[in-house]
């Protein structure tokens, strides 16, 4: 109760005229009053409706926090660029920034010898241009031409008829020249290379048999002491063939000879007439190798 008589409503909204002369003035910034004192009901229903009421403190710390967070978003709002905010202004500034990347792009790549795929690595056009050469491959060597034994001959025997022939091919003698060769020495060492016990010299060269007359030695049974040749030369299949034949070429008309009579104007030897046993044999051994 006022001093006037007057009953204070303590259920009325409290106004300027409700304020009594020595209320202080000073009220403090964001913060609510706090309520006159009420029934119990009130204030437990009051603070149900408004939680804010029994929590000035609260509410002010969230207000200032809110002015903070406004006050940092309109300075970040400021800081961006105006091409970042808006995507039409933000064209003739991203379109600048491409062409000078590019630029720069190209200029840091400035390809060498104007070659504009190289990049930065010398081009060496020669070596592109011209055709990868290969190596030719090294040649096989020609392997001698293995004939097959006939007329009854082994290998050993068919060797040495090549050797004999071979050599006639090489002193451009006619076939028959051959054919009598290879008779002669059918009969005189049954086509092996002879060494001779009488001349022990003969073994140190290669031989597949050692005979004993005399001094006779190789394919054509010829002797150094007749003067055939030395022990050496004579037990070489080549050198022996190339003895004969040059004797045998000396003889006139050996062609229209016989074989038997042309073998033995060469060898001279005790029984004339069996080198023309040989001939079928000798004839078909030279085709073969000259097939």
């Amino acid at each position: 109760m006022r001093d006037d008589d007057t009953n204070d409503d303590q259920y009325a909204h409290e106004g300027p005229t409700g304020r009594s002369d020595d209320t202080p003035s000073s009220v403090q910034v964001g913060v609510l009053p706090e309520p006159a004192a009420a029934p119990t009901l009130r204030t437990r229903l009051g603070a149900l409706v408004n939680p804010l009421i029994s929590r000035p403190r609260r509410v002010a710390l969230a207000s200032g926090v809110v002015s903070c967070l406004a006050v940092a978003a309109l300075a970040g709002a400021q800081a961006v660029p105006a091409d970042r905010l808006d995507p039409v202004a933000a064209q003739p500034a991203l379109a600048e920034r491409a062409n000078e990347d590019a630029a720069s792009r190209d200029h840091g790549r400035t390809p060498v010898n104007g070659n504009p795929g190289n990049s930065g690595k010398a081009s060496d056009s020669s070596s592109r241009d011209e055709p990868r050469r290969a190596k030719p491959k090294p040649k096989p060597k020609p392997r001698p031409k293995r004939i097959a034994p006939v007329a009854g001959l082994d290998r050993a025997q068919m060797e040495n008829a090549k050797a004999i022939v071979n050599a006639g091919r090489k002193m451009g003698v006619p076939r028959q020249a051959m054919i009598i060769a290879v008779a002669t020495a059918m009969q005189e060492s049954n086509l092996y290379n002879y060494a001779s016990g009488v001349l022990p010299e003969s073994q140190n060269y290669p031989h597949q048999a050692i005979g004993w007359d005399h001094d006779s030695v190789g394919l054509f049974q010829q002797r150094p002491s007749s003067g055939w040749g030395e022990v050496g030369d004579l037990m070489d299949p080549e050198y022996a063939t190339r003895a004969f034949l040059s004797a045998l070429l000396e003889i006139p008309g050996w062609r229209d000879l016989p074989l038997t009579v042309a073998a033995q104007s060469v060898q001279v030897s005790a029984f004339p007439d069996l080198y023309a046993q040989h001939e079928w044999r000798a004839t078909r051994v030279v085709e073969a190798i000259l097939a």
